[in-house]
Order: structure tokens, then C-alpha cells, then sequence
């Protein structure tokens, strides 16, 4: 209700789109980053003339209805991303400026502008006080992103009350010091609101922030400017005095037919393509092949000859057997298949050379060279992996972003959403091993892979050292016909290991994506790759405990069922003599040798450097195949 008159004049007056083809792609994209204003944005769909019916409007926040509690991303209704968890919407909206700028860049022609489309987000202050507003916030103004307008819906209203008890920043400098372009206006005054918004469209060079004041709940007398607008039902005695205040007389859900048609937008929307289709027409004449590009890289299908490239190099691949250690496998797949895949747009937060993302053919982005193809996206995992997100959802894009396993962590909740969405992202995750001990225990990860692998709609592939890389990267590209694809998460170690058997091979060879990486037979319970894997970082352990031992004078370590995941363990953290353990529902790959963790709790009373627990990872009664 506070936002009204900003939408009113955004949809119908400013933005570019069509509500009888939503998916068309040059479009201006809407992120709503504080999601819990969901209705705002279905009612504008439903009174613009997109497929979202009044029955749907009713079902509003129950189960099955396309009208939950948070948006949930489905394009053919004009909902371009999921928002909920907030501050993320924001970074999304930033990655589609980001996908904006790049395809300009790299298919429009003098005479033939065919990519020239803003990306606007709606925030509260929900959304600028998590702390990944700054990461991507910082870095779109680096970057100059002209087209992102964001408007800052400034009620000064959370749930637990008014902000500024824990928000008092001056949000409007704090734009200014990101190198933004910055403006204030009423958010309730329409005039101000429009003057607003063409001001900031008249800026290029920086994206821009506009600081709208308004009243949350605006027009219900007795609850506006309060937090019980924020979560709370109004109640039907004050919906019956907002209804008297705003001199709405109609039933409820029934909307007067003048006002129907002044919101419809589908003749507008209809000829606002058909102008762009007249341009794409003439571009298409006079580059035929880059139409042809554009078209293929916007409707998700990989070039013509991608899986019999990918195929012929896994085969070599295979044929080799070279002992390497798995990221620069993965980053020897990604110089064959990037200059192959020209919507293949990658990262790392601070960790290229660690991680082995730079293709040979990569072209870093910055305002000077939009058409690149590779961000340094700074310490910013998170901010990374939600802006991935959002060009991917932008369209013309497979995306990869890179850091180490044990961060992981800070982009969890972006990693969630990934898969939420079905969105063709990769993560790549390196130094997944024990071999990391000069970095000490906050980089060795532990939990990481048993922690990823419980996210529905997510593959993770801790690979097999000279075998996987080249084979995830394949299906992680492809497209679905139903368009529900999977995130992708590799997970890839610093340490040289032995390359597959001929064995193995075959077996990958004959294989099929299932679950955390490919089956290595149709037939029989076979282990995953991860789980060969994680066995190859274990008789790693295994071998360093056995010497650490020895020139203490102690027995080693066993070498039955077990003897390497305890090493592991043992190579951490010394046990506590009084630390207890209580069980934790079983984890780890199907028919792995792993499959069970025990959390070994502090020592009661003690404050030594076990005190703060540690995890013992003991392994099934059965052999793995």
C-alpha cells in the first residue's frame, strides 16, 4: 500500500514490456527484493493484463496457488526471479544489469541497437541492512551499471518496529560513497515519483538510487506507519475504514471497468514489441549470423556440435589418464569448452589463481570492456553467487563462479535459491581435501560436501581426479526442454591424485548423471565419483597420520573398514578425554564408504582448543564396489 504510487507510475507509465509474450527478451526487467510485499506486485501482473487470473489473486499465500507468500520465479507470468530471502533481489537485479550491458555489448551494431532494456528493483530496509546489499552494491558501482534503477522503499518500518533503533545509517551518502547516482523524492507524490525515475534513466554512466519516503500501509487510518502493517492481518474492522478512507466502494475482489481498462497494457506492450521485431527484422539482414547467435543464446539451446565437442574430449581425456589434480582438470575443461560456448561467463571472489576459473580465452568485464566474459567479483561470495543467479535468470547465459569449498558457506542461501529457481549455474569449489594444512583448520572443510548434498534440485559432484571434470561441465550446460534444470556444485581438490582406471572409465563412459555425480553402472550399486574421491583424500590422511605417529612413537592408524576417515579426524583435533557424542541422522553417498557422522560434543568445563567439538567420521560395515 505504501509502494502503490511508485508501481502505478513504473508499470504504467515507464517500464517496457509486453503481458502477451512475458518471456520476450528485450524486455525491462522488475526484481522485487523485499518479497514480502508480494501482492503489490501480483496485483500490477493481474491488472496489466498477464495471465494471472482474480481466482489466483483469492488463493493468495495458500498452497499450490501461483500466488505465495513470496514470489516465486516464473516468467510466463512476468515473475522474473524468487525473492523472499532479503537483500538477495537486489544482487540478482544487479547480475541482470550485469547480462544487460554484456549482449549489448556483443550484438548491437551501429544503427541496430537490439539489446537496450533497464532492470528496476523495488528494496526495503529489510533488504540494506543484510549484509550482501553491500557486497553487490559496492560492486555495481565499480562496474557503472547506467540501466539498474533501484528505488528504496523508505518506511522506516520492520517487524519489530521503527528501524532506527538498529538502522540508523544515512542510506542516502552510503549510495553516494558506492559511486552511485542518488536521488530522494516522495514516494506518495506521483509527479515526484515519475520526475524521479526519468532522472535517473537520464544517467548512463552509474546506476541509480532513488530514496522514496513513504508511509507503510498507507490509507489505513488507524494502522499505517506501524509495524502490525508489516506481518499482521488487517482485520475487517480495518479494512472496512481503509475502504471509507480511500472512498473504494466496489466488492471486494471486483475491479470498476474504466480502471480495468486504464491498466490494461497489452495493446501498449503488443506494439512496443512489434517496433522491436521491425529493428530485429533489418539487424537480421545485415547480420544474419549474429541474429541467428542471439537468438539461439536467448532461447537457452547450446551451439550446433557442443556434445560431440564435449564428447570427443572426454574421450581424450579418458584416453590420457593424466595425473592432475582436479581443478586444473576442471579449469583444462573449461579452455576447450569456453571458446566453444560463448554464453559461458564466469568468476571468483578473490580466488582465480586458487581456483583455476580464467579460461584462456576469458575477457575481464569492466566499463571500458562490457563484452567480457569474467568477473573478479572480490571477497564477495555470496554477492557472487546471487549475482550469477540473477544472469542466468536474465537469459543468454551459463554461468561459474569460483572459491573455496569451506566458503561455501557464506553463499549458502544463494546456492538455495539457485536450485529453487532450476537455474544453469555452476559453483566451483576448490581445495575440497585434508591437504590443507598449512592454512589450519577454517579452511579444511569437513561438514561442506555432506551439507550440499542435502539441497533438493542440486548436483554435487566431488570428482574423480582426471576423470569428472570433463563430464560435468557437458550436463551442466545442456538445456531442458522443461526448462527444470539443476544447479550444479564441483568440488575439486589442490592435490595431484591417480588418474581413473580404464575401469572407472568405462564405467563413467557407460554412466548416467544421478543424484551427486554419474552412476558408474546402469546395472548394480555402484559408488559415485565423489565417493571415490573423498576415498583418495582419506588414504591421504590415512599416510600423514601414519608418519606423524611414527615419530611420536604411537601405533598407526588402522587399515581396516574405517582406518582412513578416523585419521582424518584424528589430524584435525586431538580428542578431549572428556568429551561425550550423541548420534546425528546418517549422512553421505549411497553405497559410500562414508555414511555415517558422529558429532563429538565439547568437553563440559573446559575451555582448551577441543573444547569447541569435533567430527568423527566412521564408515559403513560394508566394502564400497
Amino acid at each position: 500500500m505504501g509502494m502503490a504510487d511508485i508501481a502505478e507510475v513504473l508499470w504504467r507509465d515507464v517500464l517496457k514490456f509486453n503481458p502477451g509474450n512475458p518471456t520476450w527478451s528485450d524486455r525491462d526487467r522488475f526484481v522485487l527484493s523485499n518479497g514480502h510485499a508480494s501482492m503489490l506486485l501480483y496485483s500490477v501482473l493481474h491488472l496489466t493484463g498477464y495471465s494471472l487470473s482474480m481466482d489466483e489473486i483469492r488463493q493468495f499465500r495458500q498452497f499450490g496457488s501461483k500466488t505465495p507468500g513470496h514470489p516465486e520465479r516464473e516468467p510466463h507470468l512476468g515473475i522474473e526471479t524468487t525473492t523472499g530471502p532479503l537483500g538477495q533481489g537486489l544482487a540478482n537485479a544487479v547480475g541482470m544489469a550485469l547480462a544487460e550491458r554484456a549482449l549489448a555489448a556483443t550484438f548491437n551494431r551501429p544503427g541496430h541497437t537490439i539489446v537496450d532494456h533497464h532492470t528496476y528493483a523495488f528494496c526495503g530496509d529489510g533488504c540494506l541492512m543484510e549484509g550482501i546489499s553491500h557486497e553487490i552494491s559496492s560492486l555495481a558501482g565499480t562496474q557503472q551499471l547506467g540501466k539498474l534503477i533501484v528505488v528504496y522503499d523508505h518506511n522506516g518500518i520492520s517487524i519489530d518496529g521503527k528501524v532506527l533503533g538498529w538502522f540508523a545509517d544515512d542510506t542516502v551518502r552510503r549510495f553516494e560513497a558506492y559511486g552511485w547516482h542518488v536521488l530522494s523524492c516522495d514516494g506518495q507524490d506521483s509527479d515526484a515519483v515519475a520526475a524521479a525515475l526519468a532522472a535517473a534513466r537520464a544517467v548512463t554512466d552509474k546506476p541509480s538510487f532513488i530514496s522514496a519516503k513513504t508511509t507503510i500501509g498507507w490509507g489505513a487510518p488507524n494502522k499505517q506507519g506501524t509495524a502490525a502493517m508489516h506481518g499482521e492481518a488487517m482485520g475487517a474492522e480495518e479494512i472496512a475504514a481503509t475502504r471509507k478512507f480511500l472512498h473504494w466502494n466496489s466488492p471486494p475482489f471486483e475491479i470498476p471497468a474504466e480502471i480495468r481498462a486504464a491498466w490494461d497494457m497489452r495493446e501498449k506492450g503488443a506494439r512496443a514489441e512489434q517496433q522491436w521485431r521491425k529493428q530485429f527484422a533489418a539487424y537480421k539482414l545485415e547480420f544474419p549470423a549474429l541474429a541467428a547467435e542471439y537468438e539461439r543464446r536467448m532461447s537457452g539451446d547450446l551451439p550446433d556440435g557442443f556434445a560431440a565437442l564435449a564428447q570427443a574430449y572426454i574421450g581424450g581425456a579418458q584416453a590420457e589418464g593424466k595425473s592432475l589434480a582436479t581443478r586444473q582438470s576442471s579449469q583444462a575443461t573449461l579452455n576447450v569448452v569456453g571458446p566453444n560456448l560463448p554464453e559461458l561467463f564466469g568468476g571468483s571472489a578473490d580466488l582465480t589463481p586458487s581456483n583455476g576459473t580464467l579460461r584462456k580465452d576469458s575477457i575481464i568485464v569492466t566499463p571500458a570492456t562490457p563484452a567480457g566474459n569474467y568477473v573478479h567479483f572480490g571477497v564477495r561470495e555470496f554477492g557472487m553467487s546471487a549475482i550469477l543467479n540473477g544472469m542466468v535468470a536474465h537469459g543468454g547465459f551459463i554461468a561459474y563462479g569460483g572459491t573455496f569449498l569451506t566458503f561455501s558457506d557464506y553463499a549458502r542461501n544463494a546456492l538455495r535459491m539457485a536450485a529453487l529457481m532450476r537455474l544453469r549455474v555452476v559453483f566451483v569449489y576448490t581445495h575440497d581435501s585434508i591437504g590443507l594444512g598449512e592454512d589450519g583448520p577454517t579452511h579444511q572443510p569437513i561438514e561442506h560436501l555432506a551439507a550440499l548434498r542435502v539441497i533438493p534440485h542440486m548436483d554435487v559432484w566431488a570428482d574423480l581426479p582426471g576423470v569428472d571434470p570433463p563430464i560435468r561441465l557437458a550436463p551442466g550446460a545442456r538445456r531442458r526442454t522443461d526448462g527444470r534444470h539443476r544447479a550444479r556444485r564441483l568440488c575439486v581438490d589442490r592435490q595431484r591424485g591417480p588418474a581413473g582406471s580404464n575401469r572407472d572409465r568405462h564405467r563413467l563412459r557407460s554412466g548416467h548423471c544421478r543424484g551427486g555425480g554419474a552412476q558408474f553402472s546402469r546395472q548394480g550399486a555402484q559408488a559415485a565419483p565423489g565417493v571415490h574421491a573423498q576415498r583418495h583424500h582419506l588414504r591421504t590422511s590415512r599416510r600423514r597420520l601414519q608418519g606423524k605417529r611414527a615419530a611420536q612413537g604411537r601405533d598407526a592408524p588402522s587399515r581396516g573398514r574405517g582406518g582412513s576417515a578416523r585419521a582424518l579426524v584424528a589430524l584435525r583435533r586431538p580428542a578431549g578425554p572428556d568429551c561425550r557424542h550423541r548420534p546425528l541422522r546418517r549422512l553421505g553417498a549411497r553405497q559410500g564408504a562414508v555414511s555415517g557422522i558422529r558429532l563429538h560434543a565439547a568437553a563440559r568445563d573446559r575451555g582448551d582448543r577441543h573444547g569447541a567439538g569435533r567430527l568423527n567420521i566412521e564408515s559403513e560395515g560394508r566394502r564400497t564396489q
